[in-house]
């Protein structure tokens, strides 16, 4: 089995702030692969599916998510999961919006939910990292990431949030590779190398005659000329 997590804080007041991407995440795979109801259960919400012939926990923690570590390591202990059986989705400062990584293992980069996973789970679990933006300055941040997503943000988020639930078969069976090609087609796909023909002013008309060829040799052409 694998353990997808969604970071985000719970309740509606929270539902479309940055800091919650991680939560829309697991709620649009849910929706789009069939996953069963969500059900309160390891100080959170979960729902069961499967994803290419694996199964999947999706995990909403609902304990805020400076405690986040608490509901994620009960499901753990419940099905006797390995931490690189749990994959993360969480807002990423340092990444562009729209852009995603995929990263094995690490430091929690002061994210108060990652911080809380390391203490309760250790850090080798697999994180996928969804780009947020930064505000600009330090003391700005905790305001950003508790602010609703902005209109301008809505076309980028949808790919990607699309993306991924394209992709998440794959990353339930261990391709990471092809998850995120799949992320790509939908955020950044490839142009056409064709141009397309110029369109003829009068497409109707009909084409222009050849020129006959001329019977006369150079030196009557020459004369011809002084005539």
């Amino acid at each position: 089995m694998q353990l997808f997590v969604g970071l985000g804080n719970p309740g509606g007041k929270y539902a479309r702030n940055r800091h919650n991407i991680g939560f829309m995440v697991v709620d649009r795979i849910a929706s789009d692969h069939g996953f069963g109801p969500w059900k309160s259960k390891f100080q959170g919400q979960i729902s069961e599916g499967m994803l290419d012939g694996a199964k999947v926990l999706l995990l909403k923690p609902t304990t805020f998510m400076n405690r986040s570590g608490q509901s994620v390591g009960e499901a753990m202990r419940f099905y006797k999961l390995e931490p690189g059986d749990v994959t993360v989705f969480h807002d990423e400062l340092d990444l562009a919006p729209g852009k995603m990584r995929v990263k094995q293992g690490g430091g929690h980069a002061g994210h108060n939910g990652l911080r809380s996973l390391h203490a309760h789970i250790g850090e080798t679990y697999a994180r996928v990292r969804l780009g947020i933006g930064h505000p600009g300055h330090k003391d700005r941040v905790a305001a950003y990431v508790l602010h609703d997503f902005a209109r301008s943000d809505e076309e980028w988020l949808d790919d990607l949030l699309r993306g991924i639930s394209d992709g998440a078969p794959h990353l339930a069976t261990g391709d990471s590779g092809r998850f995120m090609n799949a992320v790509a087609l939908r955020t950044a796909p490839p142009r056409s190398s064709n141009r397309p023909e110029k369109p003829s002013e009068n497409p109707s008309a009909a084409p222009a005659p050849e020129a006959e060829p001329d019977p006369r040799n150079p030196l009557q052409k020459l004369v011809d000329r002084f005539r």
